[in-house]
């Protein structure tokens, strides 16, 4: 059994959810004259890839420490969408289960593609990454109860629309923009859309049912798309921690591994050497133009 790296690169450079603290280093210590280099860190807990725990908006739930490895390592499907969702544009269940089979209590794992806009890529966009991804609707989170998820897991900045963030208040020109894709694909404007009742929906309304999910993977998650594999989170046994940093794999067997290997070495790679596929963001260049024309 190998390992499959699904996480992000985690440095000063790596930018916290807007307004959250970033992350911060110092030597407290260095080897000449301690005989030892040793660091303080100072950051919140959603950044770079992160599991969001119930106690994030849930006060009566679960705290990190309590999660079982059991319900953290699980059969997932991946999905990626870059084909047919971009710029502040709304995913269906319907999405999904065209392109995967999602079974009950799975952990889904979903690539729209944006992390190709994480600050580790070439075609890195932070404000694209955070402020423009895609997102669900009121129907998705019906499913993904219905289906029983374990958890679920997206490529990008926040598992909601970020137009259904306080985002929408701290970005005008970005939620202008999303007002006219609104308007021209869905035939509403945002607040009719995401009215207050839905405000945060994967957050508020899944974490009570013990569906969580996890922010900003990444890594060689290229490899792995439109498939089902058995992937893991490993954050820290945190006690009354409301999320998690954490690492992120998928479990591959040796033969397997050895063929995503060599598919890897022949794709380009970001300074961190995690590969990535060109045609996602030529994909989702396109929605974008498309969207916003």
């Amino acid at each position: 059994m190998k390992l499959i790296d699904l996480t992000i690169p985690l440095g000063i450079g790596t930018p916290a959810w807007p307004t959250y603290e970033p992350l911060q280093v110092k030597y407290f210590k260095r080897l000449a004259p301690n005989g030892a280099n040793g660091q303080i860190l100072t950051h919140s807990n959603h950044l770079g890839t992160h599991l969001d725990g119930e106690i994030h908006f849930y006060t009566p739930g679960k705290d990190m420490a309590s999660l079982t490895m059991d319900y953290l390592v699980h059969d997932a499907a991946v999905v990626d969408l870059s084909d047919v969702v971009g710029e502040y544009d709304v995913y269906t269940s319907k999405m999904i289960e065209e392109r995967v089979e999602v079974k009950d209590g799975d952990i889904l794992v979903i690539h729209t593609g944006f992390h190709h806009f994480g600050w580790d890529q070439p075609t890195a966009d932070e404000i694209r990454y955070m402020v423009c991804h895609p997102g669900p609707d009121q129907e998705f989170a019906d499913w993904a109860k219905k289906k029983n998820l374990r958890w679920i897991a997206v490529d990008c900045g926040s598992a909601d629309h970020p137009m259904n963030t306080i985002i929408r208040n701290w970005m005008p020109r970005q939620a202008k923009q999303a007002e006219y894709v609104f308007k021209k694909k869905y035939g509403m404007p945002l607040e009719e859309f995401f009215d207050d009742k839905k405000y945060q929906l994967m957050h508020i309304d899944l974490f009570p049912k013990e569906i969580i999910h996890a922010e900003c993977f990444g890594g060689d998650i290229d490899l792995i798309l439109n498939r089902r594999i058995q992937v893991g989170f490993f954050p820290w046994r945190f006690v009354d921690g409301e999320a998690s940093i954490g690492r992120a794999v998928a479990f591959v067997e040796d033969d397997e591994y050895d063929k995503l290997m060599a598919k890897k070495a022949s794709m380009p790679k970001t300074k961190f050497g995690d590969c990535y596929d060109p045609t996602h963001v030529e994909r989702l260049n396109k929605i974008r133009a498309a969207n916003l024309s």
